[in-house]
């Protein structure tokens, strides 16, 4: 898997990134960018002044920056690289470290969530094509750690396969869109099941 370009444990980092429209604007900037407050506003369906004071929000911590171009109101902005990781899984985070981390994993998947819900909803005004390629998939499996593990990177390295087409426009395909795929790979828990 591409290593993401910055990793957060800095509880204030990890807050300032975990709200609904600070994570639009990253996702939208990561997808469009680079983009005006006014653009993103328009996307967002917020106003110019909320999206600007969320950008300076985010800029103060290095999560967007100014682009080439465009002066006071009509500046583009950018992200300088993609993808976050803020996982706590060395054991060493801090209480209030582990809970910004939850926060943010909280809106990031809350947003996934709500992306996968419009798409059911919108199904049926999708091309035969469209409907038939779509899936979803939910199972459970009894697994050691390592067993765990390596489906993980399974998962990863297929999804990995396009991800350079997120930033290279010349390697997307006549007729492709933009999808989405969430998993993840974790113990779970259900009453009166045990480890085996």
């Amino acid at each position: 898997m591409p290593t993401p370009h910055r990793r957060l444990s800095d509880p204030r980092e990890l807050n300032a990134l975990a709200h609904p429209v600070r994570m639009a604007i990253v996702e939208l900037l990561s997808i469009s960018g680079p983009l005006t407050a006014t653009e993103l506003a328009d996307r967002l369906d917020e106003t110019p002044a909320n999206c600007s004071w969320h950008l300076r929000k985010l800029a103060q911590h290095g999560f967007v920056e100014e682009a080439e171009g465009g002066k006071g109101r009509q500046r583009p902005w950018k992200v300088p690289g993609l993808g976050f990781r803020w996982d706590t899984e060395d054991g060493a985070a801090s209480l209030e470290e582990r809970r910004a981390a939850q926060a943010l994993s909280e809106v990031t998947m809350g947003r996934a969530m709500d992306r996968f819900r419009e798409s059911q909803q919108r199904a049926p005004e999708e091309s035969e094509e469209w409907r038939a390629a779509q899936t979803g998939t939910e199972m459970v499996a009894w697994l050691t750690a390592d067993e765990l593990k390596e489906m993980n990177q399974a998962m990863n390295a297929v999804l990995d396969r396009y991800v350079e087409r997120l930033t290279d426009p010349e390697q997307r395909p006549a007729g492709s869109r933009l999808c989405e795929f969430v998993a993840w790979g974790v113990p779970t828990y259900f009453p009166g099941v045990e480890p085996a």
